[in-house]
């Protein structure tokens, strides 16, 4: 199988950061060129501390990806917006995705940095979301963050790398990413019992409650779904990010071989999987932005 960009697979660093650009028309020559030497900037990077662990991912947005090649992968398409009612999540696209973690922020820094300088004039609009791991990587709302994610690498492999079902864009990857708002004083005011039932696990210890007391409404009720007895699993690098006196929440991101989970997993977060329930932790956090993306493989990336 080709070669997958190192963020994908690669178990989380206690810094990372996500980087989405939004571009002005004629940039496809410019991003080519950026996207083929990627790889090396990578390389040379992480070559200044390899302690530190430096990986990182460079996705594109379908319609960025159209642009740069005559083929698509099959489940490509860009994020719709969700509107459950009261529930709602935006799609805000974009054309450029980075993804990067790592020990050490300052190479994080300096890696988007050199990789974004020659698009530049290209750019129109980012959204920049530098995030940490929380205590033992805990969300902000105090419970711990992917307890279901795949540890192993064969699964991890397994689960996020796109194979023989679209050969051409074999060891590539779909991406999700979505910027949540946490409502942190209305969450830190509810008593914890209350807490746990919306997540569907203890707080200290992450352990599932009992489907005798788990409300069909927790949070890992609706996003864990099972189909002909399997689970659908993505694999999922989100981090908490915030500001003391500004903005605090989630950047969910996730890779998968398959699309269509996302889709899932989001219907029945904000309502519109036809069975009349939503995810609770949903009324505690806002979707701000949405999108999707496709992560090609080293050897792909290169050849752009």
């Amino acid at each position: 199988m080709p070669t997958p960009q190192s963020a994908i697979l690669a178990l989380d660093g206690p810094a990372g950061l996500f980087l989405v650009l939004h571009l002005k028309p004629r940039a496809d020559e410019a991003v080519r060129r950026a996207a083929a030497t990627f790889p090396a900037l990578l390389e040379e990077i992480s070559s200044i501390a390899p302690a530190a662990q430096l990986v990182g991912t460079l996705a594109f947005g379908a319609e960025q990806w159209d642009r740069l090649s005559r083929t698509r992968p099959k489940l490509l398409k860009p994020f719709a917006p969700l509107d459950g009612g009261t529930l709602r999540a935006p799609a805000t696209g974009g054309d450029l995705l980075l993804h990067l973690h790592s020990a050490r922020a300052d190479l994080n820094y300096l890696l988007a940095n050199r990789f974004v300088t020659p698009l530049r004039p290209w750019i129109e609009r980012t959204e920049e979301t530098p995030a940490f791991r929380y205590l033992d990587a805990r969300d902000l709302t105090g419970f711990i963050d992917g307890t279901e994610n795949p540890q192993e690498q064969e699964e991890r492999r397994e689960v996020a790398l796109i194979g023989d079902e679209d050969s051409e864009f074999a060891g590539g990857s779909y991406v999700i990413a979505q910027r949540y708002v946490h409502h942190l004083e209305r969450w830190n005011a509810m008593p914890q019992r209350e807490q746990e039932g919306i997540i569907g696990r203890s707080k200290p210890d992450s352990v599932e409650l009992d489907d005798a007391v788990k409300p069909p409404t927790a949070h890992i009720a609706r996003v864990v779904i099972e189909e002909d007895g399997e689970e659908l699993e993505i694999v999922r690098h989100s981090l908490p990010y915030g500001a003391v006196c500004g903005e605090s929440g989630l950047f969910f991101l996730a890779y998968s071989r398959d699309l269509t989970i996302y889709d899932k997993m989001l219907q029945r977060m904000f309502g519109l999987s036809g069975d009349g329930l939503h995810d609770r932790l949903m009324e505690f956090t806002e979707a701000v932005s949405g999108g999707y993306f496709f992560a090609p493989s080293v050897e792909r990336l290169r050849t752009l």
